[in-house]
């Protein structure tokens, strides 16, 4: 068995596509699965059983020894939430005890931390743990992933660990699968919902004399590339690559080229207009990501990441023109 937690959610759904395309099937989807609109990015998978979250932990101590690895991506993701007991609760305090349990009962883990955790990047974008202590995160979602990021660490150091860990700092990811995710669904998302609308779309203004409106860059990563990161992890858990690593595509792109990017693939004509940053983000926004992947390339990792281009274009086509969710094939 493979558990996935978060698995109705945007990531957690497509992983699950991509280990049915490679043949698994005998998946665990674990989340909460009373939201209704997100339904459909499960309904077409191909498991052997959903566990309600606030029931997972109980499941596990019942059922481990059937389970041969999980994947803890299930996480509370919304940057402009600022209770922090909710993500002392859900990323925090759940993540540690998904850890303990992987420790206690000798499983392999993957686990989502986020790019959030770099803040406004004054330390870089490297995925040393060194830096982790240092890092400022720019809100209380990205304070909880740099909480969990250094428990774990100080867990691995003092060898409370499980044989094989990673947690992967997900930088801006795009995708099938996020129709659910409203305000938190890329700006891809929303541009082709508002190029289809008003045959335009409005981004936000640049309020940094360094940088150009649209010009602000983002480490856009395609969830398809994500996912076959995870299955290599799956595969190659070696204990001495355990650690953190970025995961985004290693190349920072502007929302101007994403946006651009976006036209072109629906086959509309470009047609950008920019308004101001809402207030309540403005000073937490970051004009800048990119992820340095040398880290993964050296455990091994070298399939090429799919460019801003070739990942919007296949996510227009196949996706976001009929409204299809990413799913089992067809057997």
């Amino acid at each position: 068995m493979i558990v996935i937690t978060g698995s109705a959610g945007f990531i957690g759904s497509a992983l699950a596509a991509r280990l049915n395309e490679a043949r698994f099937f005998d998946l665990v989807l674990v989340d909460d699965f009373q939201r209704p609109e997100k339904d459909a990015n499960h309904a077409g998978l191909i498991f052997s059983e959903k566990v309600e979250r606030s029931e997972f932990n109980d499941w596990l101590d019942a059922n481990e020894s059937q389970v041969q690895f999980v994947f803890h991506l299930g996480a509370r993701t919304d940057t402009t939430e600022q209770d922090r007991g909710i993500f002392d609760a859900l990323n925090l305090r759940y993540s540690q005890d998904v850890w303990q349990r992987c420790v206690r009962y000798g499983l392999p883990l993957v686990y989502a931390s986020s790019a959030a955790t770099y803040g406004g990047g004054e330390f870089g974008y490297q995925d040393s743990h060194e830096v982790v202590e240092k890092l400022k995160p720019l809100n209380p979602y990205g304070d909880s992933k740099n909480d969990f990021d250094r428990w774990a660490l100080a867990q691995s150091d003092s060898g409370n660990a499980p044989y094989f860990w990673a947690g992967l700092k997900f930088f801006n990811v795009f995708g099938p699968n996020e129709y659910h995710k409203g305000r938190m669904a890329s700006v891809v998302f929303h541009t082709f919902n508002q190029v289809n609308a008003t045959g335009g779309m409005k981004l936000f203004r640049s309020h940094r004399p360094d940088y150009t409106d649209g010009g602000q860059t983002r480490d856009f990563v395609y969830v398809k590339d994500l996912a076959e990161v995870c299955l290599f992890l799956m595969h190659h858990r070696k204990t001495e690559s355990n650690g953190l690593y970025n995961l985004g595509s290693g190349k920072a792109r502007t929302f101007l080229d994403l946006a651009h990017a976006t036209f072109d693939a629906m086959g509309k004509p470009r047609n950008v207009s920019f308004i101001d940053t809402p207030e309540d983000i403005r000073d937490t926004y970051q004009y800048f990501t990119e992820a340095d992947m040398s880290k993964l390339k050296s455990i091994g990792y070298d399939r090429p990441f799919a460019s801003l281009e070739e990942a919007i274009e296949d996510y227009v086509h196949h996706y976001l023109n009929s409204g299809k969710r990413w799913t089992a094939p067809k057997t």
